[in-house]
């Protein structure tokens, strides 16, 4: 069985800085409250980041959210740090 990476490459670039936060959140594998509550932000807004970066990274579902930010989470925080550190 292939992994996620090896089936086509993932553009982290295309998530807005928050959803690159809630997807850095979603490997711990907490509710939605929590993330909501950690984020400081309405648990139907973690909803709808959810879906929008399984959508944007063309995945399955969350599950495969949480592992894809565990097998990329470097890659993922350096996006981050860059786009931090460019505003």
């Amino acid at each position: 069985m292939k992994s996620l990476a090896e089936n086509r490459p993932l553009d982290f670039s295309c998530l807005t800085s928050r959803e690159v936060e809630a997807l850095l959140l979603l490997a711990s594998g907490e509710q939605n409250r929590r993330l909501a509550r950690h984020l400081g932000i309405a648990e139907r807004t973690i909803r709808a980041h959810t879906a929008s970066i399984v959508r944007k990274l063309r995945l399955k579902s969350r599950f495969e959210a949480a592992i894809v930010t565990h097998l990329h989470a470097d890659d993922i925080r350096q996006l981050e740090t860059t786009r931090r550190s460019a505003a």
